[in-house]
């Protein structure tokens, strides 16, 4: 069965890699690290080695076993584009979502650069959506990376957002995900922050989801802004109503 995900923006949750390094603020408290940690003492096999880099090739294949078709976040607990994940490897990774022609795969990178940098080396299935997260202006350079991708459906997660986000460069992007911080240690996010967001995004007309406020609650603290909740998304092709192909689903796990 899919891993099924309480993010808001997807279905469920595919993880060919495990385990990544900070690299900019927005990593500070990371979730996928303190659940990394649960899944080691636990016991789960995949986590033996806590949140250290771990490419997982028995799990590259298991999209193509799940028959209804389904929204899949790619490496949720890691980041694809990460510098000691091999290209050949993203490559196996991207032929599966390739051939599970029936999901639709999201996929996110802090590491914008070397998604730009790969991106021509990459068969872009129109089945997959790629991101970047920006979570200051700071880092508002990895949008330019994204645009200059052959991905066919572009987006941007703006989690947790920890500064304003003003003239917002969003041609050419088709969805904007905004998110404040959660746990023990959340940095706030001024409301003002996503408010302007929003207004940005129904300029340029392009889609806007508010995940949520945050914080140390945040199923209490919610996910209304403005009085309202946000759950656009960008025009798609429609996922099949079919099941998966049968020769698809029998066919043996890589590595």
């Amino acid at each position: 069965m899919a891993l099924g995900s309480d993010i808001e923006w997807t279905e469920s949750t595919w993880n060919p890699v495990t385990g990544c390094n900070k690299i900019s603020p927005g990593c500070k408290y990371c979730y996928a690290e303190r659940m990394a940690k649960r899944l080691q003492a636990m016991g789960q096999p995949n986590y033996k080695d806590g949140f250290k880099l771990t490419l997982q090739p028995k799990m590259l294949e298991l999209p193509l076993k799940w028959k209804k078709p389904q929204t899949i976040f790619v490496n949720s607990m890691s980041d694809l584009f990460h510098e000691d994940v091999p290209l050949e490897y993203i490559q196996r990774v991207f032929d599966v979502m390739c051939r599970a022609s029936w999901h639709r795969f999201q996929v996110l990178t802090k590491r914008a650069d070397r998604l730009a940098e790969l991106s021509p080396e990459i068969d872009w299935p129109k089945n997959v959506w790629m991101g970047v997260s920006v979570e200051s202006a700071t880092y508002v350079g990895r949008i330019d990376d994204l645009r200059s991708t052959g991905a066919h459906v572009k987006f941007l997660s703006l989690e947790p957002l920890l500064g304003p986000l003003p003239k917002l460069k969003l041609k050419n992007i088709d969805w904007v995900i905004v998110g404040g911080e959660s746990g023990q240690r959340a940095r706030p996010m001024d409301p003002a922050w996503a408010i302007d967001i929003r207004d940005q995004c129904a300029r340029a007309d392009v889609a806007f989801f508010f995940k949520q406020w945050g914080g140390k609650n945040k199923k209490k603290a919610g996910r209304i802004l403005d009085g309202r909740t946000y759950d656009e998304m960008p025009e798609a092709t429609p996922l099949p109503v079919v099941s998966a192909p049968r020769a698809a689903r029998s066919l043996p796990i890589m590595g």
